[in-house]
């Protein structure tokens, strides 16, 4: 088998394409990135013949189409703004599809594609990271033994590093838009948006975690599970984390960014000078 993953000097990829380098029925892997030195680094520290090496920019459609004729399987691991691209150079390339997740309203989108991998012949499995991802399953799991579901409520727990730590758990973007845009959350039977950071509560791990204040997230499975457990009578989902697995002092930093316009997605123009 030949995988393609898309990102795969990032944080996520990286981790993604050492699994898939020592994984039986996998042939070839390839490490897409735009970054080329990255990509080496990465290549060089897991020193496999499995592993091979493409300079890929996803928003080059043609070039992506050509990356992924003849794989198998793409696995997209870029910043969740690409999947829909990607999703349609893999539909061109006759290649089954999965990433880490839609940040909900992504995800939504990406779900009128059903209809065009099933007519291909292709799978497509959205949010299959970390979180989204093991949540789903074990939602799953734990629907198929009981009868009925009043509730699903995902507590993502990350022990947070030392106050004075400026570190980021995941993509930069993905975290400055959880923390700007406004959490969904699934409440009697209807969704709703909430303001961020908002409906903290305290949770217990199991150790070493501990004890820690979550607050809701935007985030894909209360854009899925819904759906999934309408049949059984789910009326309620939410999802929580604990400042992203940063200190809180980062997150109030990053907030008066964002307060200034820095965290905005419409381009700002510059005078001459």
């Amino acid at each position: 088998m030949k995988i393609a993953v898309l990102g795969g000097a990032g944080m996520m990829g990286c981790i993604a394409v050492q699994d898939l380098a020592c994984s039986p029925g996998v042939d070839e892997v390839i490490l897409a990135d735009l970054s080329e030195e990255r990509g080496r680094e990465v290549a060089a520290y897991l020193d496999s013949t499995r592993v091979s090496l493409a300079r890929v920019d996803a928003r080059d459609h043609e070039s992506l189409v050509r990356l992924l004729r003849g794989v198998d399987a793409c696995l997209n691991a870029t910043v969740y703004y690409t999947n829909l691209e990607i999703m349609g150079a893999c539909l061109e390339a006759g290649t089954h599809y999965t990433d880490l997740g839609g940040l909900f309203h992504t995800t939504l989108r990406q779900l009128y594609l059903h209809e065009q991998f099933r007519d291909a012949g292709l799978s497509a499995v959205l949010g299959m990271g970390s979180a989204p991802g093991v949540p789903n399953v074990q939602a799953r799991y734990a629907a198929d033994r009981l009868d009925t579901i009043e509730s699903v409520r995902i507590y993502d727990g990350i022990k947070p590093p030392p106050p004075d730590a400026v570190v980021f758990s995941y993509a930069v973007a993905t975290i400055v838009d959880e923390l700007t845009q406004k959490p969904m959350v699934y409440r009697d039977g209807q969704m709703a948006a909430c303001e961020p950071l908002s409906e903290f509560e305290d949770y217990w791990f199991t150790p070493p975690i501990g004890l820690l204040p979550m607050h809701l997230s935007l985030h894909s499975e209360v854009a899925t599970l819904p759906s999934s457990f309408h049949g059984k009578g789910l009326r309620d989902c939410t999802f929580k984390i604990n400042y992203w697995g940063m200190a809180p002092e980062t997150v109030s930093k990053i907030r008066v960014l964002a307060d200034l316009g820095f965290a905005g997605q419409q381009p700002v123009p510059l005078g001459s000078g």
